[in-house]
């Protein structure tokens, strides 16, 4: 059997080597973006996953946060030359997806369904997943590379102020995407016999 999805996973890798080579408008990548999430899957259809998608000096703006947050935690020199150069990268790309949790809905349900109060944490985060994969396979599936990267919570507060977010969004990625400069390598996979198990 195949499918388009499988397909369309493979495509789908860590590409690090990102540009501004991008044939699409903003707005056309913006509902792109918009419509991956909203028609990826929450428990409950609480919808508790929040996006701020960044181009151009507010794409940039976001990067400048990392590397002067970051400062502060690599004083050795030669380690943060090499930690800006890393951050440079991501801010050679086209945009970059924030990716936040409501966390005011987390706890709304929490209140509203007692019996599942303890799972709505863990759900949040896999709505988080589907979020970002779903967003992930679409640009991958238009030629657009992109990585994941979680530089949370060191930069929550500047990342609140700067882009004047409530205080209830709580900052779980940051994926920046782009034009594909350099592709990916091969990617490895462990043994089937060791991941799954299927019984008859």
């Amino acid at each position: 059997m195949k499918t388009q999805l499988i397909d369309l996973a493979k495509q789908r890798r860590s590409i690090y080597a990102l540009g501004r080579n991008v044939d699409f408008s903003t707005a056309d990548l913006t509902q792109l973006i918009e419509d991956s999430i909203k028609q990826a899957p929450t428990p409950f259809n609480n919808q508790t996953t929040r996006a701020v998608i960044l181009f151009g000096e507010s794409h940039e703006k976001l990067w400048d946060i990392v590397i002067n947050r970051l400062k502060r935690e690599v004083p050795d020199e030669a380690a943060f030359a090499k930690t800006t150069a890393k951050i440079n990268a991501f801010k050679a790309a086209f945009g970059t997806v924030l990716f936040f949790t409501e966390t005011k809905t987390v706890k709304e349900f929490e209140d509203n369904f007692p019996l599942y109060a303890d799972n709505f944490q863990d759900w949040s985060e896999q709505a988080q997943g589907h979020a970002q994969f779903a967003v992930w396979t679409s640009l991958a599936e238009n030629g657009l590379g992109a990585n994941l990267q979680h530089y949370n919570p060191l930069i929550d507060d500047e990342v609140r102020a700067a882009f004047d977010l409530p205080a209830s969004w709580k900052l779980r990625a940051q994926m920046d995407f782009g034009s594909i400069e350099s592709p990916a390598g091969d990617k490895d996979f462990m043994a089937d016999a060791d991941r799954f198990r299927v019984f008859k």
